[in-house]
């Protein structure tokens, strides 16, 4: 029995009637950014919603966040390609929300990787439909499993960030139904999704929070969805035409185009008061479900809620999802490292010093504590391996926010800085502390603010060139004890809320000072002709460093006299984040060159690539090993450690690694006049590759393991109209135990598809063990789409089986239809 059936309907009758009309309209936009308004007539608590791609963040942004437990990106979680790792994860995370007082969990994202270049590809799961939807619903099932409502996102063709707000995505109905919205109906239909979010662009011409045919047809008629849909925020533009469509939930609030517009629509006829109730009835219902409704606390055994705490080994479990999805593409024997036979070890790399735990964006999560690379390393050592770090190069655009052990507020001595509020006339209007953050936001601008002033005393412990960054669109000037003022102007280009949070403008200034304390100021005269009185500002700081040059001969010689280099490259959460798509796949400043230089001074070099998508990777067959780490999590730093040391590697890619950017299908992600055309239909990924005959430099599904593997049998049984059982015998022939997934595809021989995954599994064996993989294919799989709606394939097919969609070494043919 599932929790949808266990509602009773009939007390949210009795509590939809003692709503008076104003009551219900009021509670279809949000109370605030995060919350909706509570009603007693209703016995209804405010429903609290939080993101939570990589963990719950809370009801607030910045530096006013509590902190959370912060979980590996959702590509590392799809890379584990296991439906109960992802239940695992959604269940952690409903734990936690749950504990936060959170009532919706707004993940996960199901959009596919249309394009590497996408900014928030590290927040979506997979290139493929199947892969997405078997990693949805497990994560789905996990987090509703705790009475925390999932939300899937972003209903739908939101698979671009450039134009994000406005673009229309052209997509034929086949091409819909067969590769973008499957995800969204195993979603709804498999896992009972609770909540849904229609997102920001227009699919054929239609917004999204307008679509009815989307929206109220396929979603709520043909598929069953019971729940609430959920505007992305700020996505609704219009009143009676989104109303009509099939939205029930406008977000954030107060303010919007529903409220009293929305009143004045029913109660002169435009919108009918059934659909008013229909929609209040759907967020009764999700409050029934999470606990919301007085008398349901949410926790009712007879609803299956898992009510237990946050378990107290959270930390050692998102460790292990780390190492679950972290793919081990290239090992020539050097990993895993032999510790006792390390008398000295090179860590070198910018994301060895710089880690990058999670991706940038609205996802963001602030963990109390981030284990780096060097943490560790040290731990899985030991004390008798000399480990020295070197940079190598400084590829980032941004620096990382101020902390407290250098920045102190000049009046209260406190972590942080002293933010002034002054006048055109210099004169302080208010002021107050602020605690180290990389952002501070929101800042409320009243009229009479002309200028934002900032001081903090900073510790420098050397000499040198030091850094600071200011983020924020205005007119900046710095002012530094012994230095000429520094000024710089930098403007927000449109007026998306969201980019200001997400993306703020920035700069970066150098400044001489000498080791000891200086008090800085900075002037800050904001943007102001944006809509809505708040701004953000932030402050970074870096200590002196070498050149490039002189940082990349050091690594180089620390290279050159260690028994192993750990060699760890990547982006940040600057270069892969929500409201900007990446304009290159290639690493940012002189990472190549880095590698190349250390690997041809080391032959025994493992590179660790610290990234959230895939990059394109010139020198990948010179390290002795390569190994995908995905962004982490808070504990990736111990990850990375145990599977260099032994722990064996557990992912498989869940989108291609291109060798250049010509050989990529969908490439860029740049509207047209306002429009993005899906021309390519399902041609996108692995399905691309395959058909066109393209070698990727790394193929969908591919990872290797510390073992070696036989595919030794396949038996195929039922049909394409009935679904398949597929058996598929495989023999461990390495020297130790390991995990292996088994990858069906199936393929028409005349060549009218293109090849697709319909199924895979997990399997584990001893050193010489055989084992059984059992893959269940549904009919759903194996169908297509046709005007006439769903009908099985006809023509002859084989599937194939294999580790990757490249290594395919089983072949049968699919029996035809009885």
């Amino acid at each position: 029995m599932t929790r949808r059936q266990t509602v009773d309907e009939a007390d949210l009758t009795r509590r939809l009637n003692a709503m008076s009309l104003k009551e219900k309209v009021t509670l279809l936009t949000g109370g605030d950014a995060w919350t909706l308004t509570p009603v007693a007539a209703a016995g209804l608590a405010s429903l609290a919603l939080s993101d939570g791609p990589v963990g719950p963040r809370g009801t607030a942004f910045g530096d006013t966040a509590a902190p959370s437990l912060l979980f590996p990106s959702p590509t590392s979680l799809s890379a584990a390609w296991d439906e109960d790792t992802a239940y695992e994860a959604g269940r952690l995370m409903g734990l936690k929300a749950r504990e936060m007082g959170i009532h919706v969990l707004l993940a996960p994202t199901v959009n596919l990787h249309r394009s590497p270049l996408g900014g928030r590809h590290f927040e979506c799961y997979s290139e493929d439909p199947h892969l997405t939807a078997r990693t949805t619903v497990g994560f789905i099932k996990g987090v509703q499993s705790t009475g925390v409502a999932a939300t899937v996102k972003h209903f739908v063709g939101n698979d671009s960030e450039t134009e994000r707000m406005t673009y229309d995505a052209r997509i034929d109905e086949k091409t819909l139904r067969e590769t973008y919205l499957p995800p969204f109906e195993a979603a709804v239909r498999e896992a009972g999704a609770w909540v849904v979010m229609a997102a920001y662009n227009s699919v054929n011409g239609k917004s999204m929070t307008e679509n009815g045919e989307l929206l109220n047809s396929l979603l709520k008629e043909e598929w069953g969805f019971d729940g609430v849909v959920v505007s992305d925020w700020q996505a609704t533009r219009s009143t009676e035409d989104s109303a009509l469509a099939g939205l029930d939930l406008v977000m954030p609030g107060p303010d919007g185009p529903w409220g009293d517009a929305l009143l004045a629509a029913v109660t002169e006829g435009r919108v009918p008061e059934s659909v008013i109730d229909e929609k209040v009835r759907r967020i009764l219902r999700l409050a029934a479900r999470t606990g919301a409704l007085d008398g349901m606390d949410g926790t009712d055994s007879t609803v299956g809620a898992d009510v237990a705490p946050v378990p107290e080994d959270v930390r050692s479990r998102i460790r292990d999802l780390a190492v679950r999805g972290s793919v081990l593409l290239r090992n020539d024997g050097l990993l895993p490292l032999r510790t006792d036979a390390l008398r000295k070890v090179a860590l070198i790399g910018p994301n060895a010093v710089r880690f990058t735990a999670q991706g940038g964006g609205s996802a963001h999560v602030t963990p109390e504590h981030i284990v780096t690379p060097l943490e560790g390393l040290r731990r899985a050592l030991g004390d008798n391996v000399e480990l020295t770090v070197r940079q190598g190069v400084f590829p980032h655009a941004a620096l990382l926010p101020l902390d407290g052990d250098t920045a102190t507020d000049p009046v209260t001595g406190e972590p942080g800085a002293r933010l002034e509020y002054r006048t055109a006339d210099n004169t302080v209007v208010s002021e107050e502390h602020k605690d180290p953050a990389s952002t501070w936001f929101p800042i409320l601008l009243s009229d009479e603010v002309a200028e934002l002033v900032v001081r903090t005393r900073l510790t420098l412990r050397e000499s040198g060139i030091h850094r600071l960054s200011v983020l924020g669109p205005g007119h900046i000037t710095l002012q530094v004890p012994g230095n000429e003022p520094q000024t710089h102007e930098q403007l927000q280009d449109n007026d998306d809320i969201g980019s200001l949070v997400l993306y703020p403008p920035s700069h970066t200034f150098a400044f001489p000072a000498a080791e000891g304390e200086t008090e800085i100021l900075v002037r800050f005269r904001p943007q102001r002709h944006l809509p809505y009185p708040i701004t953000l500002l932030g402050l970074g700081y870096d200590t002196p460093r070498g050149t490039d040059d002189e940082e990349l001969e050091a690594a180089v010689v620390t290279a050159s006299d260690a028994d192993a280099v750990i060699l760890m490259v990547g982006s940040d959460a600057h270069t892969e984040s929500e409201s900007v798509d990446r304009t290159t796949l290639t690493l940012r400043g002189r990472q190549d060159e880095l590698v190349e230089r250390v690997c041809a001074a080391n032959p025994r070099t493992a590179v660790v690539v610290n990234a959230g998508s895939p990059f394109l990777l010139p020198w990948a067959d010179r390290p002795a090993a390569l190994l995908w780490s995905w962004f982490p999590g808070q504990e990736g730093g111990d990850a990375i450690a145990d599977i260099l040391t032994g722990t064996e590697p557990g992912g498989r890619l869940p989108t291609t690694f291109p060798t250049t950017e010509t050989d990529v299908p969908v490439l860029s992600t740049q509207p047209v006049d306002g429009t993005l055309d899906y021309t390519e239909g399902e041609l996108i990924g692995h399905r691309a590759y395959t058909a066109s005959g393209t070698a990727p430099l790394f193929p969908f599904g591919h990872g290797l393991s510390y073992t070696t593997w036989d595919y030794q049998d396949l038996v195929v049984t039922g049909d394409m109209e009935r679904g398949l059982t597929v058996r598929v015998t495989l023999r461990n022939t390495g020297e130790r135990s390991g995990r292996e997934v088994v990858q069906a595809y199936l393929d028409p021989v005349d060549g009218d598809h293109p090849r697709r995954l319909v199924g895979f599994a997990a399997v584990e064996a001893s050193a010489s063990e055989s084992v059984i993989a059992t893959i269940t294919v549904p009919a759903k799989a194996l169908s297509l789409w046709t005007p006439a709606g769903w009908a099985a394939r006809s023509g002859p097919h084989q599937l194939r089986v294999g580790r990757s969609a490249a290594v395919l070494p089983l072949t049968a043919a699919v029996p035809r239809s009885s």
